[in-house]
């Protein structure tokens, strides 16, 4: 089953959580607090294979979440470090930030390797807070939570040359003529229901990789007959090999127009598919009722600078120089475009200065709220006197304190921090 475009969630393990422990040994004074950090949480690894042609592996299962760290252990033991989850998809697969479709990777070369969520920090042990006045700290700090993101996988096929044209034309028979691909060849529309590759082996140059786009009818850039939903695969390809059905055998459109209709559903789809080199090939050759018709082709074409090929890829008859026509063009082409990630001032926006928070909701009840709010009630033990008066003291440092006095707070106002409350004394 061919599969080209998915939509997955991808999550990166939290980081384990630090641990609170003292060494209490036979003969070993003053031992003190020896907990071990959390181990960090595992991230989530795209990987480009060459192995791979669809996405069929995402198509039931839309949730791939990696390990989270271990939480650390007594004797300053570190816990063990999630696994990474590996995920890999097709050459020419696009990662795309779902909410906003900007472009977060571009796997388009073999074994390339992209993290995209990458796995929480594991929380330190109390070992790390010991401090000249506070040798028995009796908290830790959590471990940070890993990333949640939708993403929209997109396949875009990795090819030099797209073979184009409407049903019927030819396309896939030509592609089994000149490659070692074997498409599904029939008299009906839409034979063709997923795109073939295939590679050329000649004399005349490096060899090349041959696409067979189906699915292109009057209409398809708005969903008409397959739809567009095989046009993306086009934006890979170098140059654009346009087949014509030249005997008109299976179309009411002279060839002039058959071409210009097919021209005018990529331009809707994306404009700059024009501006790719395109080769006109005139099939069907040895079956062509009136030569006006071939005459008017090559008069079109020439205005445009596209060479044209009689062929007739039934008989064989004309692909020897077609194939060099191609060779030929491919020397002096564009490289495949790329798409560049932009999702670095979006997906992950830089780290704006730290903000807390200090505001009145009503007479009585105050809001504090803040990263560092948030990181410090993650390791501070409440419950403990220690820990309660370290947090008091970050508080006045910061200026809180001063903040909440200046907004009138009185004692037995109430002060919210998250998901705690508490009764504000002088």
């Amino acid at each position: 089953m061919f599969v080209d475009n998915v939509n997955i969630t991808i999550e990166s393990g939290a980081g384990g959580h630090g641990h609170i422990s003292f060494r209490r040994e036979k003969y070993v004074p003053n031992g003190g607090p020896d907990g071990g950090d959390g181990g960090r949480g595992g991230s989530v690894v795209f990987e480009a294979s060459a192995d791979m042609n669809t996405l069929v592996d995402f198509r039931y299962k839309k949730v791939f979440k990696a390990e989270a760290g271990v939480n650390g252990g007594k004797s300053k033991c570190t816990g063990r470090n999630g696994e990474d989850l590996i995920l890999k998809v097709p050459v020419g697969t696009l990662i795309r930030y779902t909410p906003s479709g900007l472009v977060m990777a571009d796997m388009k070369t073999n074994g390339e390797r992209r993290v995209l969520a990458k796995g929480g920090r594991g929380g330190r042990g109390n070992q790390h807070f010991a401090t000249p006045a506070r040798q028995a700290p009796k908290f830790s700090e959590d471990g940070r939570p890993g990333k949640a993101y939708q993403v929209t996988l997109e396949l875009k096929l990795i090819a030099d040359a797209g073979i184009i044209g409407f049903p019927n034309a030819g396309k896939s028979t030509l592609l089994s003529r000149v490659t070692n691909a074997n498409p599904k060849i029939a008299n009906y529309q839409f034979t063709t229901l997923s795109p073939n590759l295939g590679v050329v082996r000649h004399d005349y140059g490096k060899d090349f990789v041959l696409a067979d786009i189906p699915g292109l009818i009057e209409g398809a850039s708005q969903g008409v007959g397959l739809g567009f939903d095989f046009l993306r695969h086009i934006e890979r390809t170098r140059i654009l090999v346009h087949v014509v059905d030249a005997a008109r055998l299976e179309d009411d459109l002279t060839p002039v127009q058959a071409v210009e209709k097919i021209n005018a559903e990529l331009a809707a789809y994306n404009s700059e598919l024009l501006d790719r080199p395109q080769i006109i090939v005139a099939n069907k050759t040895d079956l062509l009722p009136d030569e006006n018709y071939m005459a008017e082709l090559e008069a079109y074409a020439k205005e445009r600078g596209w060479p044209v090929f009689k062929i007739s890829a039934a008989t064989n008859q004309g692909l020897t120089e077609l194939i060099k026509g191609i060779a030929e063009m491919l020397e002096t082409a564009p490289a495949a475009v790329d798409f560049e990630a932009d999702y670095e001032n979006y997906f992950e926006p830089e780290r704006a200065e730290e903000k807390i928070i200090v505001e009145k909701i009503k007479d009585g009840l105050y809001r504090v709220e803040g990263s560092s709010i948030e990181r410090l009630l993650g390791y501070t033990n409440m419950a403990d006197e220690r820990g309660f008066a370290f947090f008091q003291r970050f508080m006045r440092d910061k200026g809180i304190i001063a903040r909440l006095e200046e907004l009138g707070i009185e004692e037995n106002d109430t002060v919210q921090l998250y998901e705690l409350e508490f009764d504000y004394w002088k």
